[in-house]
This record gives C-alpha cells, structure tokens and sequence, in this order.
C-alpha cells in the first residue's frame, strides 16, 4: 500500500543495531532510538547499504558549503532533508522569501551534496537553515542519513577538529541556525528528526535562532508551515540586523527562466524521461535518481463490489536491482490528461503542449540548475515532471493574484489565500488542485476556460507546484522465494469529501495502474476512471499491440524485517492491504518450513470488509498455513458480516492470553496498515495484555510495550 506521503509525508530511514538476544536472535534497533535513544547511547549506530545495494554517488564538485558560500557572497543556505519533495518545496520557497522580501542573498542544498562536518566554520554573521521530514517511525529521510549519523557519534569531528590542540565541547559555538520539522502526529514519534536533531546541535553549543517549527501533515501541514514563519521572519530580521518594516521590496524576480526552442536535437528533446541520458557505453545504475522501466504483469483480487485491488508482479531481472522481504518498491505515476489539459487551458498553452522548451534556474550560481530534465515540453512538464493533481498551497493562490484577469478574480484568489476557513472549505478539504481552482474562478465570471489565465508566467507555475514523486508500496513477496520478482497490493483510490459539493478524487498513481490493467487485458474502460497516456516517453512504458507494460520504479530499504532466528514467533496485524509485507513473510517462513528449518509460531491477523469479496490472497493461505502447521494460522475479522463490526484489535483480545504467551516467549509483533486507529488500537491491545495476563500496572504496561518497540520487537509500517 502506499504511504501517505504525505506527501507523504513522509517521509525517514532507519539506523540498524544488531543485538544479539537468546537463541541467536537479531533485534533491529531503528534510527529513532538515538538520543536518548536518539543521540544519547555515545555511541555510532551507522548503518552500512545492504549487499547488493548499488548506488552512484551524487556529483560532489565542492563538498565545503561555506566556502560555496563565500564565493557566491550568500549569508543564508537553507538545507533540506526531504523523501517526498514537501521539505525541498518548503526549503526554496523560504529561500526565495528570503531573498525577494529580505534582501538576504541565499541558497536551498540538498543535505547529502554537502560535508556538514563544516558547520564549526560558519561565519557568525550567516544563518543556516534545516527543513527536515521525519519519515515513517522518527527516522530521517535517506539525504539526511549522512548527517545523521555524524550527529549521532558521541563527539562528532567537525572541520576544525584535527587542528585543535584539546577537544572543544562546544565546536557549534558559532552556529546560528532555524529549524523547521515536517511530520505526521498520527506516528508515535512525531518530528523526532527536526527535534533530535535540535537537541544535539544545541547540546554541541550552536544557537537556535527563534523556536523550532513542526508541521503536522495529518493536520495541515501548509497552515503549520505558514503559522511558524509569522514568528520566525521577525527572528530570522532581527539576528541579521535587517530592518523588517524597510526590507528591500521590489518586482517579482523569477526563479527559473523559461525559453521556448526552434532549434534542437529532437533525439535529446526528453519527453517523460526521469534520468538525463547516459553517454554511449556508460554503466546503468538504477535507483531513486534513475528508475527502471520494469515489465509488469496485474491481475484483480477483489471479487465484485465497487472497489479494485490489484496485484502486480515487477521483474527486476537483469538489473542492478535487488530487495530483501519487508523493504518498500517505489512506483512513479504519470498525470491524468483530464488534469493535464484542464491546467493547460487556464494558462492558454493547449496550442503549445508539444512545444520543445528550456527551464533553467535564473541564478547561475544556483545549486540545482533545473528542477526536471530539459530540454522537454509543456506536455511532458505536465504530464510527468510536476504534481498538478496536488491541492494548490494559499501562497501560491496569493502569488497569482497579480495575474487575474479581472479584479472580481483577484479578490476571490485573494479571499482563498488570506482566509483560512474558505481555502479549508474550497481546497484543502476537497483537494483542489491549480487547474481546479482556475477552472473554478473562470466559471464564477462566466469565462471561458481557455485562456483565461494565460497572464500567469510559466516560470511562476514551475515554481510553484512540486516535483511529481513516486509512491511508495510495502513489497508483498519473498526476496528468497522470488528475488527477480516483487510483487505489490495496491487498491484504486477514489473518494468524494463529505463538502456541501461532492467532488470525486481520484489518486494519481493507483488509478494510472488500473488504466494499465485495463489495457494489458482488454477490458471495457471504466467510465469514471481519468484517462492516461499509458505509452509513457517515446512509448516506452506500453506497447500495445504486445499488450506488455513497464512502470518506472526503484527500491528503497525498510527496517520492516522478519528476525534473523526463524524459530522466533511472530504476530503480524495488517487489515486491508495492510497485509501486503505478511504475504511476503508468510510465503518466506513457508518457504523455510520445506526447506527442512524450525519455523516458530506464524499468526496472522487479518481483516476486511467482506469474505466473499475483499479476502486478500484467500487462496494462498490454506496451504501457506498447512505447512508451517499448528499453531500457525489465519486469524480474520470481516467487519460487514455481522451485526456488530468486528476488527483486528477485537481478535486479538479474543486470543490475548495466547498472544501474551507468545511474546513471553520472545515473539515478534508486526502492524501495517493506518496509522490513526488501528495501529493505535492494536498498540493499545498489547497495553492491555501487559495489563491482564503481565499484571503489570497500566503506566508500567505502557512502558513494557516501549520497550518491545526500543529492542525492534514491535515494528510498525503504517500509514495515515
């Protein structure tokens, strides 16, 4: 299943730490338990890359960000750590304030393009700013693994180290800085990167200028963002001495510039593509900076009603590409034509979608030169490159309103992007997204579509709507049953908000698969499914005579990890397509099981709506079962079959005295799915089996559970 990303957000990596417990039993020790727990142990919990994770380095021309600094004259650079784009989104966009409001020449940098170990040799007159997500369980995103482990040594070596006669307790003495952290309250350790990473700094003598900020992506993250910069501005003025009532202010200076091209060599023109080309003969490396186009395979596993769920089968072969059971396969979307057109209307570029041009940051200096392959199209830009189905941000709503085409259009945007409880109604909760909101505004003044924004400067929507980002699904097979062959549970999101005006949403990347579906089997196109260019970049991505079809994809690690010990019980808790990574660990252990290995206890709980329509892999678990034999079983709850809904947790507490037994015995506690009822639900269940069957009190209940979680034996892949 895809996480939010939340966008989402979200976005973290864990740091591993082998211990060894018992019978030879491995327990992973994730990034969030460093000081206390996170950064207290003293110790280095870095993690090496798996074998067989194959990666290019990044170009690193100058690694010393304060010398690039001195040499472009900046005095702010605003790091990101971001998994999903927010972070990076939310980094340029206080850059830009910063230098357009301000008069503070500034930069954004990629964390991991950087030595940070050059933070002692900041000038104290500059500001250095961390916008970073928290992914998953308090982990950082996979830019920020460098940094957090350097943070995470008990004395870091800074730069300045080796020239120091005595070691220095305090070597950020003079660092300025300003923090903002992206996370979601429904994980238990909410913005744990940002504040982890807060203390330590502090504790290494740096100066935090202003309070922190954290944004709650379950919340509103946009209205957290825009709430903490009303107080950090005013900081942010007074440590750099500038006048806040008599900043600088002047005409809008454009981020990118945009040239439209007559003469260029159509077979480097990119269309789609998510990597710059390879020069003849160089090595393929395929990662999260160059997908593969993987052949995949689908088929439906939900038998009627008015829901999809798809499985597919990606081959990875011949690759670079490895995974181990429990890691996460990233999927990247393509952008409905409903959507692409709508946009392109609004800004009067239906005529000029295949018009080859060349985005390029107007700063030369800049240490990104283009946010997306070029040079490409209007089409490819919006089709590709940039997220047009996201709910448009109220700053971006305020940045357009100098473009309206009549004043009645300028007050509404203005009205949108200053009143919280009318964008709350009209956008966020419904997601409208850019088009949406023109198309909106153009049908309140009786204009036509077409046209009727076409003022605003294209560079000024590059700037403003986000990379399109991958979305990221639990592997649902075994790397040791099928290595060359991952496997994903995806459902077709589709929901209308509870508004006074019902709108369908349709989600990005699940409804692009169904279309696929269709199109590999020859089914009748389903009416309220958007219609997709399924051929991809140069039709590269679905040949439909063969009817054979890729998806662009990369892998990304999980702590999400069966134990090393095969004998350890295991209790796995995944509703809906929650089971996704059980089916990988269930056909895993069975896999072990005929392979003549002791095998523990398997016990999986797992529940849906309806037996007869939405039972995931119901065949499979008969035999799975059969061979690991008792006491290892399927344990379902099907929440519309009887009079009272019957969930996971309720199951649970029917076999409490059975689990508790199982965890006396060192066994293993596995939840996947939502992260805001069942997971805290099941938590909750757990506390109370410490409670009836431990005798435990119900604070010492709670902190026994803790406890599971801090040696790695109640491990979560959750999503909101």
């Amino acid at each position: 299943m895809a996480r939010s990303t939340s966008n989402h957000l979200f976005n973290t990596m864990d740091i591993l730490v082998l211990a060894v417990l018992g019978l030879g039993t491995v327990t992973w020790l994730s990034r969030r338990h460093i000081t206390d727990r996170f950064f207290g142990s003293g110790k280095n919990p870095a993690m090496k890359p798996a074998d067989g994770d194959l990666k290019t380095a990044p170009v690193k021309k100058e690694r010393n960000f304060v010398k690039v600094m001195q040499e472009q004259g900046r005095k702010v650079i605003f790091f990101y750590g971001s998994q999903t784009g927010t972070a990076e989104d939310y980094a340029s966009r206080l850059a830009k304030e910063c230098s357009q409001k301000y008069g503070v020449s500034a930069m954004t940098a990629d964390i991991e393009l950087y030595d940070l170990s050059y933070l002692d040799t900041v000038p104290e007159d500059c500001l250095v700013f961390f916008v970073m997500a928290t992914y998953g369980e308090g982990e950082p995103t996979d830019n920020a693994v460098d940094f957090w482990d350097m943070l995470a040594e008990d004395q870091p070596l800074f730069s300045a180290a080796a020239d120091e006669a005595e070691e220095n307790e305090k070597p950020l003495k003079n660092l300025r800085y300003i923090a903002f952290g992206l996370g979601n309250k429904t994980y238990e350790h909410y913005n744990e990167v940002i504040r982890s990473i807060d203390r330590r700094l502090l504790a290494l003598g740096a100066n935090r200028v202003g309070e922190r900020g954290e944004g709650d992506d379950d919340g509103s993250l946009e209205e957290d963002f825009l709430a903490w910069q009303e107080e950090m501005w005013p900081a942010f003025c007074e440590a750099l001495g500038v006048d806040e009532n008599n900043a600088p202010s002047g005409p809008r200076q454009a981020t990118y510039t945009v040239e439209e091209l007559t003469d260029f060599d159509k077979a480097k023109l990119y269309l789609g593509e998510l990597a710059e080309w390879i020069e003849e003969g160089g090595r393929v490396v395929y990662d999260a900076k160059r997908p593969y186009n993987a052949p995949v395979t689908s088929k439906e596993l939900f038998q009627g009603g008015d829901r999809h769920c798809l499985h597919l089968e990606i081959d990875i072969s011949n690759t670079n590409l490895t995974y181990q059971t429990g890691d996460h396969v990233a999927l990247w979307p393509t952008n409905n034509e409903v959507e692409v057109e709508r946009l392109a209307k609004a800004l009067g570029l239906m005529d000029k979608l295949d018009t080859a041009v060349r985005v390029q940051a107007a700063d030369a200096a800049a240490s990104k030169k283009s946010p997306f392959p070029i040079p490409t199209t209007y089409r490819a830009i919006f089709r590709h490159y940039v997220d047009i189905c996201s709910a448009v941000s109220r700053q971006t709503l305020m940045s357009l309103t100098e473009y309206a085409p009549s004043e009645k259009s300028k007050e509404l945007l203005r009205q949108l992007a200053s009143d919280k409880e009318e964008y709350r109604k009209r956008v966020a909760d419904v997601t409208r997204n850019l088009g949406e909101v023109l198309e909106m505004l153009a049908a309140a003044e009786s204009m036509e579509l077409e046209g009727s924004f076409s003022a605003i400067p294209f560079d000024l929507i590059v700037e403003s709507i986000p990379r399109l980002q991958p979305r990221y699904y639990s592997i649902s097979s075994s790397s040791k049953e099928s290595p060359k062959t991952i496997a994903v549970t995806a459902v077709t999101l589709q929901y209308t908000p509870e508004t006074s005006h019902p709108r369908t949403v349709y989600g990005v990347n699940t409804n692009y698969l169904w279309k696929l579906h269709e199109a590999i089997h020859g089914l009748e196109p389903h009416p309220d499914v958007p219609l997709y260019s399924l051929g991809g970049p140069r039709d590269a991505l679905y040949d439909a005579e063969n009817k054979v079809a890729k998806i662009p994809v990369h892998v990304r690690r999980s702590q999400f990890k069966l134990p090393r010990n095969p004998t350890v019980p295991v209790i796995m808790v995944g509703p809906g397509t929650g089971v996704a990574p059980f089916r990988g660990f269930v056909r895993e252990r069975a896999l072990q099981k005929k392979a003549g290995q002791p095998v523990g206890p398997t016990i999986l709980y797992f529940g849906c709506r309806n037996s007869a329509e939405d039972f995931l892999y119901a065949n499979e678990w008969p035999e799975l079962f059969d061979t690991l034999g008792e006491p290892s079983r399927i344990i379902t709850a099907f929440s519309r079959e009887t009079d009272k809904k019957i969930y996971v947790q309720h199951r649970l507490m029917e076999f409490g005295e059975e689990m508790w037994s199982l965890i006396e015995k060192g066994a293993y506690v596995y939840v996947c799915g939502d992260a805001k009822h069942m997971a805290r639900d099941v938590n909750q269940t757990f506390v109370q089996f410490a409670q009836s069957f431990g005798g435990l009190e119900e604070q010492k209940a709670q902190d026994y559970v803790k406890s599971l979680r801090s040696t790695g034996r109640y491990q979560e892949d959750v999503w909101s």
